[in-house]
């Protein structure tokens, strides 16, 4: 009689926790997802996300195969530019896509730009089985023959290794790492869509109209604009022009009945605590959207009119935190993934991808747990050890990006920073060289086989 499989308990059903989850289905391990959120579509998940090819290439190791060319598919329009301004959208530099620096030309190589919901609807594809909405998880006791989680519900679940996926504000992390801290940067981060239409194209720049744009004003604050352009309609049918197989697999994947997704632009205000009221953390729709157009009175009449005509109720107002450093840990039947493991700023847009990465990594060394060639606590160590290492670096450039363009938090010296930042990025932009520079360094942490 053959043993019965390694049983994994995966604590939220975000990016990551769902991305193992297909990695251990495919593998044939017993996988449990428990999800808070009621439903599928629940929660704020409109917003964009960029995946790498750190991403891309644990999607790609994870997934079914015909899910992740259901995942390509259904990425938004790929981006032209990376455009930086002044906050009166003056440019300062730009930067092609074609620029940035890629390891290989696979589908698994590449950056796709995608809504947060979209993506959500792509993973829960194919796991309606072995997940379970309305689940919070409150803590977990460990005993010989394994780990049992429990929920606010009275229900339990018990298996061989439990995955602590549950976000910034872990309570896997809070009970098995009580120690482990995060650091408030001082900074908060203001976001929210505007629907795309030729009004709103119209107020962007050329290069903003298909691509990724930063505006930095005088007092340091910065924000970000993404050009969401979805491959269907607001019907939700496939639209004209897109390939054949692209179409088809778009029209037949179950996912687009929840998706509410359509073409928008997503954009963020990043600025400091002492600009902003002490109750900041708790506005919401129409006055976030006051309190950036206050916070941003001297910006362009532009970038004001695209926050003004954003839908409230998808504004969100964040506190940007990031992990301390923290010591090696001995190795048991409980482990972290993602925000729960390395909470990171978005300077580098590497959160998501991080968590991706942790991903394919912890899938890869149970899957030698399951052929025999360790234990349960080797591969979990091993798995650690290596996210330790490589999420380090993910949380320290990120939080070094954000502490350069931050200088709203330095009032004294913030206004010479940004001059100096400005005459630099001009200069940049003269000099190809030196834009493939940038572009190589803004991609290191993103792509590690650039390392």
């Amino acid at each position: 009689m053959s043993p019965r499989p390694l049983r994994v308990l995966v604590i939220g059903g975000g990016t990551g926790g769902m991305c193992l989850a297909h990695g251990l289905r495919r593998a044939g391990l017993d996988v449990a997802v428990h999800e808070r959120d009621h439903t599928r579509s629940s929660g704020l998940h409109g917003y964009r996300v960029g995946i790498s090819p750190n991403g891309s290439r644990a999607l790609r190791a994870c997934l079914p195969p015909e899910l992740f060319d259901t995942f390509v598919a259904t990425t938004a329009a790929p981006y032209r530019h990376l455009a930086i301004y002044t906050e009166q959208f003056r440019e300062l530099v730009s930067i092609s896509f074609d620029d940035f620096p890629h390891t290989g030309d696979g589908p698994e190589d590449r950056e796709y730009n995608v809504s947060r919901m979209t993506l959500r609807q792509v993973l829960f594809t194919g796991m309606e089985d072995v997940t379970t909405f309305g689940r919070r998880f409150t803590h977990y006791e460990q005993h010989d023959d394994g780990v049992t989680a429990f929920f606010d519900d009275g229900s339990t679940d018990t298996g061989d290794l439990l995955v602590g996926a549950d976000g910034a504000s872990s309570r896997v992390r809070r009970q098995y790492l009580p120690h482990a801290t995060q650091t408030e940067t001082g900074l908060v981060g203001i976001g929210g869509k505007t629907p795309l239409t030729a009004q709103t194209e119209a107020l962007l720049p050329e290069r903003s109209r298909h691509g990724f744009s930063m505006l930095f004003d005088r007092r340091g604050q910065f924000g970000i604009t993404h050009v969401m352009r979805m491959p269907w309609d607001t019907g939700h049918a496939p639209r004209e022009g897109i390939g054949a197989t692209d179409h088809d697999l778009v029209s037949r994947w179950p996912g687009l009945r929840f998706d509410n997704t359509s073409d928008h632009v997503s954009w963020a205000l990043t600025t400091s605590r002492s600009l902003t009221p002490a109750d900041v953390l708790d506005r919401e729709g129409a006055a976030l959207t006051a309190l950036t157009d206050e916070l941003t009175a001297d910006w362009s009449p532009c970038w004001r009119a695209l926050v003004a005509g954003s839908e409230p109720g998808a504004n969100v107002a964040l506190a940007i935190r990031t992990s301390d450093p923290l010591t090696a840990w001995a190795p048991s039947t409980v482990t972290l993934l993602g925000d729960a493991a390395h909470t990171m700023t978005p300077g580098r847009g590497a959160g998501a991808n991080t968590a991706l990465r942790d991903a394919r990594e912890l899938r890869d060394r149970l899957v030698r747990v399951r052929d025999g060639e360790c234990s349960l606590l080797e591969a979990v160590g091993d798995y650690e050890e290596a996210m330790r290492r490589y999420s380090a670096l993910a949380v320290k450039e990120s939080l070094e990006f954000m502490n350069d363009k931050g200088t709203a938090r330095r009032p004294v010296v913030g206004p010479l920073s940004v001059f100096a930042q400005r005459t630099g990025l001009r200069l940049v932009d003269r000099i190809p060289a030196a834009k493939r520079r940038m572009a190589q360094g803004m991609q290191k942490v993103r792509d590690s086989e650039l390392a």
